[in-house]
């Protein structure tokens, strides 16, 4: 037998199995051959493999705006987003099935046909599925906090995200953070505002509140308890 082969990095996430429902297995079989777009894989089964870029203008048939939201969860946010604009497209990254699966059930149920979605693990995603400079805002909104400190090397937002971030984000582009968790907003402020790639686009302490963010189960929950809710906006700089 072949020695399975691992990520040589941690990754953001947790990938837990769960069953999902009826209609979501419905959904995935009924319409994951228009939302879900193929990832030709490297080593672990979230991967992409180097090399492997799509053509935007092909996936969505169309020169348009591009908006990618990391960590998509069930959906919400991004099909509200998606519905709203039909002049953008929109990219939903996550690698939990039944969070597609309920994305797509929504999505088809919207009419939000310039949504497509990706099962992969997000920094490769931008680093090797889209082309550098292709998209116009990146949204990461409540990303796992990792509040134990032996974790917090798996956060998402550090000084390699960035430059990844920078590559795939045109020039002009802009980057969008929120989280709940103060220690996580202090940290990826400090990784944005020490990338040379980016630049503030806010002034005082803290962005204010993203217009076009809906109100999530995360984010009531953060309210709920007693947390400030922390917004970032970066812009890329030219190189």
């Amino acid at each position: 037998m072949e020695t399975p082969v691992y990520r040589d990095r941690p990754v953001s996430f947790v990938r837990r199995s769960g069953r999902m429902s009826e209609a979501q297995d419905r959904a995935w079989a009924e319409l994951s051959p228009f939302y879900l777009l193929p990832v030709e894989r490297d080593a672990a089964a979230t991967s992409v493999r180097p090399g492997s870029a799509v053509d935007p203008v092909e996936v969505y048939g169309r020169r348009a705006p591009l908006i990618v939201e990391i960590g998509s969860g069930q959906g919400h946010q991004i099909v509200a987003a998606a519905s709203s604009r039909p002049d953008t497209d929109f990219l939903a990254v996550e690698v939990f099935s039944a969070g597609l699966a309920r994305t797509m059930l929504d999505a088809d149920r919207a009419g939000a046909r310039n949504l497509r979605l990706v099962e992969a693990n997000a920094p490769e995603v931008l680093e090797h599925l889209l082309p550098a400079a292709s998209v116009d805002e990146l949204w990461v909104f409540f990303p796992d906090p990792w509040h134990k400190k032996k974790h917090t090397k798996r956060r998402l937002v550090a000084p390699e995200f960035a430059r990844i971030a920078a590559q795939a984000l045109r020039p002009g582009g802009t980057l969008r953070l929120a989280t709940d968790w103060q220690d996580y907003a202090d940290q990826m402020r400090a990784v944005l505002d020490a990338a040379p790639d980016f630049e503030r686009a806010f002034a005082g302490e803290w962005a204010d509140r993203f217009e076009g963010r809906v109100l999530t189960a995360f984010e009531r929950k953060g309210i709920r308890v007693g947390r400030d809710i922390r917004d970032l906006t970066y812009t890329r700089l030219a190189p």
